[in-house]
């Protein structure tokens, strides 16, 4: 059996903040038992940028990949050198992420894996055997949430109205002449403890409508020389009703943010990450049934379609935030239930 090595964290979510220490254990697992100068542990953090070729012009393309923005980089030695005996050994460590002895300098940004924008902490166990053996090492990431922001935030709800008037793009003639009205509310500012929670009334449509969705957005920007590159994508898409709906039947709006895509919004210098919520409706027309699978970003004859900014914190909930998000979910388990 070759010797293997690995790397165990003592959280199963690898979720830490930088107040709090790493944790967890190297585990070796050798037939003999091995001699090494030494057993190091490294921890990065890092920003990583880019700009790919369709965001940018031909010039900056040449120039895509943005020096990385160090967070964290720190090498601490857990052993000096030794043995390591045949068999299966665990080696237990503990590694505070942020320097006391530094006054809380050091910025940590939460994990985030973007389109050009990709936020990552590494820890990495090296075990050194001279210039004859190879290095053993393993490599783990473990994933940052910053400290909460205190006091908590209130839910702070926009009132929208989607109608053929308020539409920036070309709508069905039909639409135009005939008319809708979707009413309702939607946080822009929410927690991400908290699903992003709203509700929406079809109030009237000369059409029938054949889906209402929520799309979850987010704009990376990067500063590349003296511009700027923004590019905007779809991280997720929230059906919240399928079919011809009721007039003047309120929908609950239950969101709920996907970890590693989505953190607390950040306007740095050299970067920003910031997010946007797109309430889209599909109206029954011929055309939608030619193009079921047309970019929902790109809007069309057949939709119509409100873009809100949308603030993203790590902090706790309000009770009153909290007790509406339960209505919300309860409302949703509800509906589902009944119409599936």
């Amino acid at each position: 059996m070759s010797t293997k090595i690995d790397l165990s964290l003592s959280r199963p979510n690898r979720i830490y903040r930088p107040s709090e220490p790493l944790e967890g254990k190297i585990v070796v697992k050798s037939a003999s038992s091995i001699s090494h100068y030494g057993i190091r542990m490294a921890l990065n953090g890092s920003v990583n940028l880019q700009v790919r070729g369709g965001s940018a012009g031909v010039i900056e393309s040449f120039y895509g990949v943005v020096k990385p923005i160090t967070i964290l980089s720190r090498t601490l030695e857990i052993r000096p050198s030794g043995k390591i005996v045949s068999g299966t050994t665990e080696i237990p460590f503990s590694i505070t992420l942020r320097n006391p002895k530094e006054d809380n300098s050091e910025r940590f940004y939460e994990t985030f894996h973007g389109t050009n924008i990709s936020i990552q902490y590494l820890a990495t166990v090296d075990i050194m055997r001279g210039y004859l053996h190879k290095s053993l090492s393993a490599t783990v990431e473990f994933i940052v949430e910053t400290d909460l922001l205190n006091p908590p935030i209130s839910p702070e709800m926009v009132i929208f109205y989607i109608t053929q008037d308020t539409q920036r793009h070309p709508i069905l003639p039909e639409l135009k002449s005939g008319g809708f009205r979707i009413t309702g509310r939607i946080s822009t500012q929410c927690s991400m403890l908290e699903p992003l929670s709203g509700e929406l009334t079809v109030e009237a449509s000369v059409l029938p409508i054949c889906s209402i969705d929520i799309h979850l957005l987010r704009v990376e920007s990067v500063l590349l020389g003296e511009k700027i590159i923004t590019e905007t994508s779809l991280i997720q898409t929230t059906q919240i009703a399928d079919g011809d709906v009721c007039r003047n039947m309120t929908l609950p709006i239950y969101v709920v943010l996907p970890r590693l895509l989505t953190c607390p919004t950040v306007l740095a210098g050299p970067f920003s990450i910031e997010f946007k919520v797109a309430i889209v409706i599909i109206f029954q027309s011929e055309l939608s049934r030619l193009h079921p699978k047309s970019d929902p970003l790109t809007p069309r004859l057949w939709m119509a379609m409100e873009t809100l900014p949308l603030e993203l914190v790590r902090a706790r909930p309000c009770a009153s935030q909290t007790i509406e998000s339960r209505r919300f979910s309860m409302i949703y388990f509800i509906r589902t239930e009944l119409f599936g």
